[in-house]
C-alpha cells in the first residue's frame, strides 16, 4: 500500500500508562482528548496512545481529501513510526470506521478491537447528511451544527447538567476547522466496509448506547452478526458519545474485554 500522503508525518502520538499497547481513535469533531474523559484510568493497565486525525486538534489540513482507507494507513505508517508491533485498538464513530478497515486489512497487528456507537456503512439518508453537514462546516463553521448535534450526541438530562464531557465538546466545535470537519464527513459519507467484516481476527467488542439512533443500533448488531469473534454491550442511558456519557461502565467494560489477554 502506498504511502497515505494526508500528513502522517505531523501526526502525534500522545501517551500515558504503562503496560500492554491501546491506541484509541477519536469521533468526527474532536480530538485525542476525548479518551482523558471516556477512558480516564486505563492507563493503570495499558500505554493508552491517542492522536488527533487531520484537520482535527493540533492536527494540520490534509493535503487534500481522503477516504477511510487512508486515515487506516495513516495508522500503519504510525505504528511502523513508533515500532508499535502489535496493539490493542478501539475507535468510536469515525475512528471506529477506520479501526475496522485497519483491523481487517492488518490483522497481524491488532490483539483486540473495540469497536463503539459506530458502523461500516451510513444508510442512504445518512450519506446525504454528509454532504449537507460538509457545506454547512465550510460556510457557517463547525459551531453552527452544535444545537442540532448535541442531543444526537448526549442524552437531554446529560445535557441539561452541563457537565465537563458536554464542554469538552462543545469546546471542541467551537474550534473547529470548518474545512477539517469537512473533509471528514465526506470520507464518512463515501465509506462502505461491509466486506472487510468477515476479514477481521482479533476478538471484538462492540460498544454501543441504548438510546442511539436505529441506524447505529441496527449497525451494531450487523457488526455482531458479521465480525466472526464479536460480542455487543450496550451503555445506558446514552447515546452517539456513549463513552463519553457513561465513561465508568465503558472503563469496566473494556478493561474486563482486554484483560483476557493483557
Amino acid at each position: 500500500m502506498s504511502p497515505s500522503s494526508i500528513g502522517a508525518e505531523t501526526i502525534r502520538l500522545h501517551r500515558r500508562g504503562g503496560g500492554p499497547p491501546l491506541v484509541l481513535l477519536h469521533c468526527l469533531g474532536v480530538d485525542h482528548r476525548l479518551w482523558e474523559i471516556a477512558a480516564a484510568d486505563l492507563d493503570r493497565d495499558f500505554t493508552v496512545m491517542s492522536l488527533d486525525f487531520p484537520g482535527h486538534g493540533a492536527a494540520p489540513l490534509p493535503q487534500r481529501p481522503y477516504g477511510i482507507e487512508d486515515l487506516s494507513q495513516m495508522l500503519v505508517e504510525l505504528f511502523d513510526r513508533e515500532a508499535i508491533g502489535r496493539a490493542h485498538l478501539g475507535g468510536i464513530s469515525l475512528g471506529g470506521l477506520v479501526a475496522q478497515h485497519f483491523a481487517a486489512a492488518h490483522p497481524e497487528r491488532v490483539d483486540r478491537l473495540i469497536l463503539m456507537d459506530t458502523t461500516p456503512r451510513y444508510t442512504e439518508e445518512m450519506r446525504q447528511m454528509w454532504a449537507v453537514r460538509a457545506r454547512q462546516a465550510r460556510a457557517e463553521g463547525v459551531a453552527s451544527l452544535l444545537g442540532n448535534l448535541l442531543p444526537v450526541w448526549f442524552t437531554p438530562d446529560f445535557v441539561a447538567s452541563d457537565p465537563a464531557a458536554v464542554r469538552y465538546v462543545r469546546n471542541c466545535f467551537e474550534n473547529d476547522s470548518g474545512e477539517g470537519y469537512a473533509l471528514a464527513c465526506e470520507a464518512l459519507g463515501a465509506a462502505d466496509l461491509r466486506a472487510l467484516a468477515p476479514r477481521i481476527a482479533a476478538p471484538t467488542l462492540i460498544v454501543c448506547g441504548d438510546q442511539e439512533s436505529a441506524a447505529f443500533q441496527d449497525a451494531a448488531r450487523w457488526l455482531e452478526s458479521n465480525i466472526p469473534n464479536a460480542r455487543l454491550a450496550w451503555l445506558s442511558p446514552a447515546r452517539h458519545a456513549s463513552v463519553l456519557e457513561r465513561p465508568e461502565e465503558f472503563t469496566r467494560l473494556a478493561r474486563a474485554f482486554l484483560a483476557v489477554s493483557a
